[in-house]
């Protein structure tokens, strides 16, 4: 009787064990019962899609940054892109400095040519209203002047207009006397008239 009973009690608990495990599969909804999708099956589909979704994110950010940085107001200073065109205008400016802050008492007159090509604007009213007295000076005094560009740096550039500070060697010589070197600075503004660089302003600094 006990044996039979005991066997009774076993299959009676192994039916109930069934009978909890369908009610728990059942109750499991559609997404683990009916498809037999595993949470830990579903996992590495859903990081994948936050990955693209961070992706996406990262490069849309990406562009956005990189196009701001295009449209900077730095990216339009060709000084900073073109060398060939820094070059250009470094040489045109360093040129004309030179031949209209040197003269001698014979030769004037050149010099006033030269200012007539190369300067433009303020800067030529400027200078035209200052070298009458540059002229007397040079004569009485015998005074030659000679004047080299040393350095000149391009600080924005554009197609159509410079800003450069440069940098100036000068030698004064009076008949009889020693000569002077002295340095100086300058702020130039020039603008680009036909194919050549022109001065339009000129200011120490």
């Amino acid at each position: 009787m006990n044996g039979a009973t005991t066997d009774a009690e076993e299959s009676a608990d192994a039916t109930t064990t069934d009978a909890e495990e369908s009610a728990d599969a059942a109750s499991a909804g559609p997404e683990e019962g009916h498809t037999g999708v595993t949470p830990g099956r579903r996992r590495p589909r859903a990081l994948g899609v936050l990955l693209a979704l961070a992706l996406l994110a990262t490069g849309g950010a990406l562009y956005a940054e990189g196009r701001q940085l295009r449209d900077t107001p730095a990216t339009a200073n060709l000084a900073l892109t073109d060398a060939e065109a820094t070059a250009r205008v470094t040489g045109d400016i360093s040129d004309a400095l030179g031949k209209i802050f040197s003269y001698a008492p014979g030769s004037t007159a050149v010099t006033k040519a030269a200012a007539q090509e190369v300067l433009a604007g303020k800067a030529l009213q400027q200078y035209a209203a200052l070298f009458g007295q540059v002229e007397r000076q040079s004569a009485d005094q015998k005074l030659t002047l000679t004047t080299q560009v040393v350095r000149a740096g391009v600080i924005r550039l554009t197609g159509s207009s410079a800003h450069l500070l440069v940098f100036l060697d000068q030698v004064y010589e009076r008949r009889g006397r020693t000569a002077t070197t002295a340095s100086a600075q300058l702020a130039v503004t020039a603008e680009l008239r036909g194919e050549h660089w022109r001065i339009v302003e000129i200011g120490s600094t």
